[in-house]
């Protein structure tokens, strides 16, 4: 995956290598934006097993010329820990009025990142979430009935188990917060339902949407993720979206160079060498649809899908 920055150089260098690239909102909206350093306990699941809780870092911004209290989006990394993905789609949220909370996973154990550098299954950073939803619960002007979730790979493998109907009620229990809208970018759609654990059956009361790659090494089927929300009971698929971006890899929405590695989930689960790859077209495709989603969910009466 893409090469990771830790949480304190991406907090100081994030924006202007975003504006270099010129991928971000103008230097006037990004000044009326609160950035700062957070922390927080993750909170275990039952469905996670007993774990000592461990501090989270996070970057939380607020619009600071938005009317209170806000709507906020939780943004959960990639294998390769922070990087581009969560600032750019941070600062399009912020430009809109709407509050950002985004996790440092692999800061927090002292992880490096990649397949052999982060943890050995999904689960074991749902409470970090679960955190993270108690946390903004107890934060003055935030809007805990409009609170979503954004995803890339790693994340967006979370987010996926976040939407699915077990796990989201054990995240409604523990932190008194139900995200009404979540974002999944390439969340490996081969694994639901075949790797233990991995069970997407059924839909909890939220919106979805699953942004993904035709050319997703993956996946390796440009309908794998079509196919999962296909087999939902109707009602569900009805709160389901799913948007395949023509010849974009995994990875479509970084600024970062194409980069291989390895990976055991790779190629439906066989492993082996993979690529992501930028694809201006669907990264500026996606930003749109992410940005339209989040409004679109978080206004005042469609906003509540609880």
């Amino acid at each position: 995956m893409f090469k990771g920055l830790s949480l304190c150089l991406l907090f100081s260098c994030a924006l202007p290598i975003a504006m270099a690239h010129g991928e971000v909102a103008s230097a006037d909206i990004a000044a009326t934006v609160s950035k700062r350093l957070v922390s927080f306990d993750s909170q275990p699941l039952p469905s996670t097993g007993k774990a000592t809780p461990i501090r989270i870092p996070a970057v939380l911004s607020l619009p600071t010329k938005a009317k209170r209290p806000l709507p906020v989006v939780v943004i959960l990394h990639g294998s390769a820990g922070m990087d581009s993905r969560g600032p750019l789609h941070a600062n399009d949220l912020n430009a809109q009025g709407i509050a950002t909370l985004e996790l440092d996973m692999w800061g927090a154990r002292n992880l490096t990142g990649g397949a052999q550098g982060r943890p050995s299954r999904v689960h074991d950073t749902l409470p970090d979430l679960a955190g993270a939803l108690a946390y903004l619960a107890k934060q003055p002007g935030i809007d805990s009935h409009r609170v979503g979730l954004l995803g890339f790979s790693w994340g967006g493998v979370q987010t996926m188990l976040a939407a699915s109907a077990p796990i989201n009620e054990e995240l409604k229990q523990a932190s008194a917060v139900r995200p009404v809208a979540m974002v999944a970018f390439y969340p490996v759609c081969w694994g639901y339902n075949r790797v233990p654990g991995y069970t997407f059956k059924q839909l909890a009361p939220v919106h979805l949407l699953v942004l993904v790659g035709e050319k997703d090494q993956y996946d390796d089927d440009p309908h794998a993720c079509v196919s999962l929300i296909s087999n939902l009971p109707a009602q569900d698929q009805t709160r389901a979206q799913v948007v395949v971006y023509p010849g974009a890899e995994h990875g479509f929405n970084g600024l970062e160079a194409a980069q291989e590695y390895q990976d055991p989930f790779l190629h439906r689960g066989k492993g082996g060498m993979g690529k992501s790859a930028p694809d201006p077209r669907a990264r500026d495709a996606s930003r749109k649809a992410v940005v339209e989603f989040f409004t679109r969910n978080f206004a005042p009466v469609a906003g509540n899908a609880q």
